[in-house]
């Protein structure tokens, strides 16, 4: 089936130089793509599920206090 899709300009020439880097074409990577997208919004809903990325550990390293994080930029830790 041929249809038409409006991409961003850099989202297509980013595709475009990855396609031929790894040898293969825009249309390949495209149905590549969509298949991936289809096959998660099939199995996890509409969008991507979000889980929290943790570690084990024992907390902050001794002598960090807890204001280094709005130092940072990004408010207490809650």
């Amino acid at each position: 089936m041929k249809t038409t899709v409006d991409l961003p300009d850099a989202l297509a020439a980013e595709a475009r130089e990855i396609a031929r880097a790894q040898g293969t074409t825009l249309r390949e990577l495209v149905i590549d793509g969509l298949h991936t997208a289809v096959e998660s919004r099939k199995s996890h809903g509409a969008t991507h599920p979000f889980s929290f990325v943790t570690v084990s550990g024992h907390g902050l390293v001794p002598g960090v206090e807890p204001s280094i994080w709005t130092e940072l930029g990004y408010g207490l830790p809650s």
